[in-house]
């Protein structure tokens, strides 16, 4: 039996300044040369221009991104238990955010947290792995079992593919979309608790994984502000800010968006926090509707508006019209907001940058002629962190105007 010699890469010098620096990504037009055809999830070794170690990683042959990083500076072994190492570094990281009134949380964040194109999230004794490359479909078993060692006894593990992954595997056995990679399939959303409200999450077909986890901090930025305050959560897909503000003190709290399946989920969620009396005591409404055009027809005013759309640019392409987008619609929320009112914008766009977000927001308040007073702006949250720019995606500024 022939064994194949170790998979050889060098990348072109402006490449391996990257590596080298520290970025965890090696494109397909990179690749000087390799010594021969890569497999799906294959350890790759990195040499420099004078031959020398630079980095190892694994290889997708699927995908532009044809080198994913996983170590570089002196050799070592990529194997289970290299990952496993990660892995429990990673979740430490996190024991401060996992605290008895929260057991929800992202445990890893990708390439941020060493384990490049795999996120692993948390709803209780819930644990949901989002892959984003098919390097990982040879690990996948020994992930599960690594998973199942580090972390506290998951009752289920579900799988969830990027949406490239699920028409790439759609004939390919044996992974697929929603599948059970340990456990049984709940029969219903999961429940987990934030900050002591109750949430729960679509694990088999909700967005992300279930629950946008990400807006955690903002969202108890929100409850401190909310207090005597109507409340309008634009955007608001399962309610997580109402139900702050609410707690928060809101006597009223609105939720707008176009999908009825968002507000059925934001109305169980009112129900399962029905004993929490501040919860119970504040007004919920709901209203299915474009954002865009009810805020252009409504004569409706709001002391708190928080505008948290899904991504305006998918790709760099639409980075223009989205940076106009988001101008636009913090127009149109700052013209339903009283005087005293606290305006909440925020963006999940990767390609649009946190100051480009900001100043078109700032413009937004300019425009309008009113006196508007920065209270801050917010980016990601400690179990979502950004080692290189690619992974900078959430921003958020709030502001306040002044009568």
């Amino acid at each position: 039996m022939t064994v194949a010699k170790r998979l050889h890469v060098r990348l072109s010098p402006s490449a391996e300044g990257q590596v080298r620096s520290g970025h965890p990504w090696v494109y397909e037009k990179s690749i000087r040369e390799q010594n021969r055809p890569g497999t799906e999830g294959e350890v790759a070794v990195v040499f420099d221009h004078n031959n020398r170690f630079l980095a190892a990683g694994l290889y997708d042959p699927h995908s532009p991104i044809r080198l994913r990083v996983l170590h570089r500076g002196k050799p070592q072994s990529i194997d289970l238990s290299f990952l496993a190492t990660r892995l429990r570094d990673s979740v430490s990281r996190r024991n401060s955010i996992l605290e008895p009134g929260t057991n929800g949380a992202r445990l890893l964040h990708g390439e941020s947290d060493g384990i490049p194109g795999l996120v692993i999230d948390r709803y209780d004794t819930t644990l949901v792995i989002k892959v984003y490359s098919s390097i990982w479909k040879p690990w996948l078993p020994g992930l599960v079992d690594v998973m199942i060692s580090i972390l506290p006894k998951p009752e289920r593990i579900v799988l969830r593919l990027s949406r490239n992954l699920q028409e790439l595997w759609k004939n390919d056995r044996p992974y697929h979309e929603a599948q059970m990679l340990w456990g049984s399939e709940p029969a219903q959303p999961i429940l987990f608790k934030e900050s002591n409200i109750l949430f729960e999450s679509d694990v088999l077909r909700g967005q992300k994984t279930g629950f946008f986890l990400d807006q955690r901090e903002n969202r108890r930025r929100v409850e401190k502000l909310a207090v005597g305050r109507r409340v309008l959560n634009a955007f608001s897909f399962s309610g997580g800010f109402s139900l702050y503000a609410a707690r928060g003190g809101a006597p009223e709290v609105t939720d707008l968006d176009i999908s009825s399946h968002a507000l059925q989920s934001a109305q169980r969620n009112f129900e399962h926090n029905a004993r929490d009396t501040a919860i119970k005591a504040s007004r919920h409404e709901m209203i299915q509707a474009d954002t865009f055009e009810w805020l252009a027809q409504t004569q409706r005013q709001f002391d708190l508006i928080i505008l948290d759309p899904p991504s305006m640019a998918k790709r760099e392409t639409e980075r223009s019209r989205a940076i106009e987008a988001y101008r636009h619609l913090a127009a149109l929320g700052l013209r339903r907001l009283r005087p005293n009112g606290i305006l909440v914008a925020s963006s999940c766009s990767a390609h649009v940058s946190a100051n480009e977000f900001f100043d078109s927001v700032r413009q937004a308040a300019i425009q309008d002629k009113r006196r508007m007073q920065e209270l801050e702006t917010t980016e990601h949250p400690a179990d979502h962190p950004v080692t290189y720019k690619e992974a900078a995606y959430l921003k958020c500024i709030y502001l306040e105007s002044i009568p």
